[in-house]
């Protein structure tokens, strides 16, 4: 299963381009569902008006995830009347969508990453307790996090559990690093492109455009027509 962070921007663009990051958003999430993707939200920067946002970052997981970031990733535009300043004579507003290229990508662990360390358990049990190493201490070398089990009188029980809670503890901590790396980027967001937008809204109730693509094939269709009747 593939995983792709996406990162909305408004590129520390006014009111009405943080508008549209928290609607994209929620598009973009309506979508995923759609095509049964499962996403998480790692980071939303609060705008400075209610309902926007400058920022926020979305975990995507599921088959063809890339296919789906593929149709978001570049320039969104919006064409709509500013509900933040009724005159203002702008109707295009632009905010991106970015594929991030993260440096703790993976979240597989590897079995070679692992040491483990058989100790005897300790507190109450009896006389028997601390005859049998029956404690585990599993260590994740390239990060440094370990955990200790003892809940089982069963060395290879306790083996089991100790790798279960390992890779759940490192998978926490590349998530949290994660969220950091996306804070820590947001002043280095690259400047927003405003032509060729991948996507465009139109309206206060956001409404997508229609197809593009078939619009100029019509177009080019009848230009070949009224040449082919002028030959004639």
């Amino acid at each position: 299963m593939d995983t792709i962070i996406l990162q909305i921007t408004s590129g520390r663009g006014p009111a009405e381009c943080c508008w549209v990051v928290a609607r994209v958003l929620k598009y973009m999430i309506e979508e995923a569902k759609k095509a049964s993707i499962s996403y998480t939200i790692m980071h939303r920067e609060q705008g400075l008006e209610n309902g926007t946002l400058f920022s926020a970052g979305v975990q995507l997981e599921g088959k063809d995830v890339a296919s789906f970031a593929r149709q978001w990733t570049g320039t969104v535009q919006w064409v709509g009347q500013s509900q933040f300043r009724k005159h203002h004579k702008r109707k295009n507003w632009f905010v991106a969508v970015n594929a991030l290229n993260l440096a703790h990508e993976s979240t597989g662990i590897n079995d070679k990453d692992i040491s483990y360390q058989a100790i005897r358990s300790g507190g109450p049990g009896g006389q028997h307790v601390n005859k049998v190493s029956t404690a585990i201490r599993a260590k994740h070398l390239p990060s440094g996090l370990q955990v200790l089990v003892s809940e089982s009188r069963s060395q290879l029980q306790n083996k089991k559990l100790a790798k279960s809670r390992l890779v759940e503890l490192v998978r926490l901590e590349l998530f949290n690093q994660q969220k950091k790396d996306m804070r820590a980027g947001w002043k280095n967001h690259l400047e927003i492109q405003r032509g060729k937008p991948i996507r465009t809204f139109y309206g206060s109730d956001f409404k997508a455009r229609k197809d593009e693509t078939n619009y100029k094939q019509k177009r080019r269709s009848l230009k070949h027509h009224l040449r082919k009747e002028l030959l004639e």
